[in-house]
């Protein structure tokens, strides 16, 4: 299984995560075995918000085969985005959970649920997306 987390430079397990994953700078992706255990660790340079807005990461991780992303909060239409081309968006606190390390490890010890439209940031300036 792929999954990306918004990440903050240089990425790997050890960066810091995005508090906001359409603007993050990267995304790094981790690839798990069946046990659930880290196979391999790449990352993917963001998109860019600007140019086609939220949409953009849900295409670019489309592209690269990630089946997962866990994020702190998104708005509504990036989450309708990924439902529609099957990535499954979970759910890490980014209070609790500040590397990209801490939210691995969330991951593979099933403490992460998956986000729900009732979740999503309502525009109000407060939310860590």
């Amino acid at each position: 299984m792929r999954v990306a987390i918004p990440t903050n430079n240089p990425g790997g397990l050890l960066a810091d995560r995005s508090d906001h994953f359409g603007h993050c700078d990267l995304f790094t992706v981790v690839e798990f075995d069946e046990q659930k255990s880290v196979k391999e660790v790449t990352t993917i340079a963001n998109g860019g918000h600007e140019a086609g807005g939220c949409l953009v990461p849900v295409q670019l991780l489309h592209d690269a085969a990630v089946e997962a992303i866990i994020v702190g909060g998104m708005g509504a239409r990036p989450l309708r985005g990924f439902a529609d081309v099957g990535i499954t968006v979970y759910f890490a606190d980014s209070g609790t959970m500040k590397s990209v390390g801490d939210v691995v490890d969330g991951f593979t010890t099933n403490r992460l649920p998956v986000m729900h439209a009732d979740q999503v940031c309502k525009g109000s300036g407060n939310c860590q997306h």
